[in-house]
């Protein structure tokens, strides 16, 4: 694909994360997204667990949140082939740690997660050439 397009992609990417993880970076956002997601799984009755939420898991939450939002920051105002080939490399390791994480037990609606993680991961990899070429 052309650069032009792929600095599309990367921004969009970034865009996606800040949305969906800047709740994440807040105790009292990520308590109610949490609170969300697990009426959704409630509600679908999916497979696996979504134990009650800890300090721990908040801390984990909000520090996971708090890094995906500056690294957000820096691929929608500055998006780069080098920011977006490390982007695709977080996201495949993100997406095997949710995969991971459901085979052990873990509420499925972490894929609907997992499904955006490979997506932008694939697209982020596919082969860039320069506007100049045919």
């Amino acid at each position: 694909m052309p650069l032009a397009v792929y600095l599309k992609w990367v921004r969009a990417s970034a865009l996606y994360d800040l949305l969906v993880t800047w709740p994440f970076a807040l105790p009292w956002t990520f308590a109610w997204v949490y609170a969300q997601l697990h009426a959704l799984d409630l509600a679908w009755g999916l497979p696996g667990a979504m134990p009650p939420l800890d300090p721990l898991h908040l801390l984990l939450a909000n520090l996971l949140g708090s890094v995906v939002v500056v690294w957000s920051l820096a691929r929608w105002t500055a998006p780069s082939l080098r920011l977006g080939r490390l982007d695709a490399a977080a996201r495949l390791m993100f997406a095997s740690w949710q995969v991971h994480a459901v085979l052990q037990g873990a509420s499925a609606i972490v894929l609907g997660f997992t499904a955006f993680e490979l997506a932008f991961g694939g697209v982020q990899l596919q082969r860039v050439r320069a506007e100049n070429d045919a």
